[in-house]
């Protein structure tokens, strides 16, 4: 049974409810190892290290083999 709202709400209320609704900005931060930024408190994509220890072997070729 879904209700639906009695009164119309204004124009301002309806900006103030949709303020907090915008993009924000990823934050991100450089690789020790490899200077590359990336997500924090994640393994860097880019070279496999987190806090200065290998996590990810990464190998040095990516070629794909069919």
């Amino acid at each position: 049974m879904a209700h639906e709202p009695k009164k119309r709400h204004s124009r301002q209320r309806q900006g103030k409810r949709r303020a907090s609704i915008a993009l924000k900005t990823v934050t991100t931060v450089r690789c020790e190892n490899c200077g590359e930024q990336h997500l924090p408190h994640l393994v860097c994509p880019h070279c496999g290290f987190y806090r200065g220890s290998e996590i990810v072997a990464k190998t040095k070729s990516t070629a794909k083999t069919v």
